[in-house]
């Protein structure tokens, strides 16, 4: 009877055994996927405001009583009263989805339908437990800026 080693079932196999041998070793956790796998630690910089201090919008971009969405950022800015804006993380503290617009005073979590209130992020109807995390920002010569 004759032994197979590793190595001759790797040799005789070509290619495919080669290929086989590499995808085994390729080892790690597969690819996260979903809200989760886009944090902002992973995200690349080269969007334009991802960092401190760069313009994300015009001020005239956020309507007062409202807001907006930048999905690429993770942020919503809101402006609750004329000339004052306020900044949040877009991921929903239910389960972490992103949060998609901003209408009638809230922005809104389109996954469970929790709500939060545009002056302190605050949650105005569940399933959320906590209020969205404060951003820092400034307002200079008509933009708004990462802070």
């Amino acid at each position: 009877m004759t032994e197979t080693t590793r190595r001759s079932v790797v040799l005789g196999a070509g290619g495919l055994g080669v290929t086989a041998l590499l995808t085994a070793c390729g080892g790690g956790e597969p690819a996260a996927q979903g809200p989760a796998a886009e944090s902002p630690a992973a995200k690349p910089s080269g969007s334009p405001a991802a960092e401190k201090g760069a313009a994300l919008a015009k001020v005239a971009d956020i309507p007062v009583g409202g807001g907006k969405v930048f999905k690429d950022e993770k942020i919503v800015v809101t402006q609750p009263k004329a000339g004052e804006f306020k900044a949040f993380a877009s991921l929903c503290t239910h389960r972490g989805c992103d949060v998609d617009s901003v209408a009638d005073g809230v922005i809104v979590c389109p996954c469970h339908g929790s709500k939060f209130a545009i002056a302190d992020g605050s949650v105005t109807d569940g399933p959320a437990p906590r209020p969205l995390e404060k951003k820092t920002i400034k307002v200079e010569g008509g933009s708004i800026l990462l802070g």
